[in-house]
């Protein structure tokens, strides 16, 4: 199933069931309301009312898809996680980490699968990462392996826009660089993880402009996905609705110093997950 927030003119935010081109209004089905965190956890339970939900019908191009999950408590990522990406950051002077290196991005930088991605003034060297995201769809602590994807409530896409100069020169840690507002859009909705048979058997492609920069498989991964679960519960409860973005594959701008500008449209796309497209704005 594919669960969407959404608008409608200057309506309030609402959830729709997606089906192609369309989308059903699921809010008023009983138990599941506006918020997609707040009900993420309850969802297996919840299928069948919301498949047999019959609300307002939307074209989606007449709507705007919001950021699916609505205020998660954490955003984590992992940096090289996929082998030929290591190769190219040890290509541009970037150490290859030893064991899996997580940072925070800033829940603040969320935005939607279509809003503008801004350009900051303080940076001209502005990223793009492609990366499968994953959300946490119910509390744990101390999962292992071969339980880490009972935990999984569904996948989405994101890009884990990066400020280069500030990730790597201006602060000891990666938040600033990777917590600038609008650098964390994802959708274009959520993907509830029965639809997803293997995660690391997705393609993802990101272009720029029509050109293609990042192409990959997600069985690149370096530690995968129940992987980066057990090593993070070893640490932190993870909650539901958290969201974790497992890694970009090679063709990132950092090696090249081809990076993006204002005018630049970037689109990112998950086999079976969908499609998200921003467009890059000056700062104002």
């Amino acid at each position: 199933m594919k669960i969407a927030r959404f608008r409608t003119n200057d309506g309030p935010d609402r959830l729709g069931r997606v089906n192609g081109d369309y989308l059903t209004d699921i809010s008023d089905a009983p138990g599941v309301g506006t918020s997609l965190r707040t009900i993420v956890q309850e969802l297996p339970s919840l299928m069948e009312t919301i498949n047999a939900t019959n609300g307002a019908r939307f074209a989606l191009s007449d709507v705007t898809l919001l950021a699916p999950i609505d205020n998660p408590q954490k955003y984590l990522g992992i940096g090289m996680n996929y082998a030929k990406h290591a190769e190219e950051a040890a290509q541009a002077g970037i150490p290859i980490p030893q064991n899996q290196m997580w940072f925070n991005k800033q829940v603040s930088c969320i935005t939607g699968p279509y809003s503008p991605i801004v350009k900051p003034g303080v940076s001209d060297e502005l990223d793009y990462e492609i990366e499968l995201g994953v959300v946490i769809g119910t509390s744990c602590r101390h999962v292992s392996v071969e339980d880490a994807h009972s935990v999984i409530g569904g996948y989405l896409v994101t890009n884990d826009v990066s400020v280069r100069d500030w990730l790597q020169n201006r602060s000891p840690t990666f938040t600033l660089g990777k917590s600038f507002d609008t650098h964390g859009p994802i959708g274009p909705w959520l993907t509830t993880a029965d639809e997803i048979d293997d995660p690391q058997a997705l393609i993802m492609q990101l272009s720029v402009n029509g050109e293609v920069r990042q192409q990959g498989v997600t069985d690149d991964m370096i530690y995968n996905i129940a992987d980066q679960i057990a090593y993070l519960t070893q640490v932190m409860t993870l909650e539901p609705g958290d969201i974790l973005a497992t890694g970009t594959p090679s063709g990132i701008g950092a090696p090249t110093g081809n990076f993006l500008r204002a005018g630049d449209v970037v689109r990112a796309e998950i086999s079976g997950l969908g499609a998200i497209e921003n467009t890059v704005v000056a700062e104002g």
